[in-house]
């Protein structure tokens, strides 16, 4: 499971760089007034939420691999899963805000 969530944070990540590739000129900018440094500032953080996530689970996993993480001593392997679904909330939010609005 952890590394299922590394390998889809990751594809998120990878998608955001082809939007920003995609949106950047074409739709618009961060120049582009208050929505587009807003969306730029939004997603921007997120994206970078995402990966310092995706970091944690990696750290994790190989603590994992090594015995470090045990059925008594679960705390990483808590705490990495209490941000994860932090960051997913918050994406919830984002995207309500963003794309739906």
């Amino acid at each position: 499971a952890l590394l299922l969530t590394i390998f889809l944070g990751a594809i998120f990540i990878c998608g955001q760089a082809y939007e920003y590739g995609v949106l950047n000129g074409e739709a618009f900018t961060i120049r582009s007034g208050i929505f587009g440094s807003t969306f730029f500032m939004l997603t921007g953080f997120h994206g970078l939420h995402v990966l310092m996530g995706i970091i944690f689970l990696n750290v994790v996993y190989g603590a994992v691999m090594r015995g470090r993480v045990t059925h008594e001593q679960q705390f990483p392997l808590k705490a990495a899963s209490w941000y994860w679904h932090f960051v997913d909330a918050i994406w919830i939010g984002v995207f309500t805000i963003v794309y739906l609005l």
